[in-house]
C-alpha cells in the first residue's frame, strides 16, 4: 500500500512505533519533547493518519488509543519509492550518484555501501 506522510505525521508514526498503542496526549508530549506542537495539531494528524489507514484507534473508556497499522518498513519503501519516481524517473543510478556527489560519506559509510551492491549481485563478486 502506497502512502504519503508529511513531515510531523511521519514523527507521529515513529512514536506509535516505538510505543505501540498511545493516547493523542502521549504522542502530543513525546512530540513536544522536540519542538512545540498544539494537541489539537497531533489530533487533526491522526484523524488525517486514519483516513489514510496508517493508524487506526480503540477506545478505552473515553479515551482513544492510536496504533500503527503500517510497518516502518512498508512506509520507508513508499516513500523511497516515491522519490525515486518523481526526482529520479526512477533511476537507481541517479540517486546514488546524486547522493555520493552532494553528500559527505565515511569510510565506514563508503565501505557499507560497497558491501551492499556487492550483495545485491552475487555473481559479479564470484566473478572477480
Amino acid at each position: 500500500m502506497a502512502i504519503k506522510l508529511g513531515p510531523v505525521q511521519y514523527q507521529i508514526m515513529r512514536v506509535l512505533w516505538r510505543q505501540g498503542a498511545a493516547t493523542a496526549r502521549t504522542i502530543t508530549d513525546a512530540l513536544a519533547e522536540e519542538s512545540a506542537i498544539a494537541h489539537s495539531t497531533v489530533q487533526t494528524l491522526l484523524r488525517q493518519l486514519e483516513a489514510k489507514r496508517a493508524v487506526s484507534h480503540e477506545q478505552r473508556e473515553r479515551t482513544f488509543y492510536y496504533q500503527a497499522m503500517v510497518t516502518e518498513p512498508e512506509v520507508t519503501r513508499s516513500a523511497t519509492q516515491d522519490l525515486l519516481d518523481r526526482v529520479f524517473r526512477g533511476s537507481i543510478t541517479g540517486l546514488v550518484a546524486h547522493l555520493l556527489e552532494s553528500e559527505e560519506i565515511s569510510d565506514e559509510e563508503m565501505a557499507r555501501l560497497r558491501a551492499l551492491v556487492n550483495s545485491a549481485n552475487p555473481a559479479k563478486e564470484e566473478g572477480r
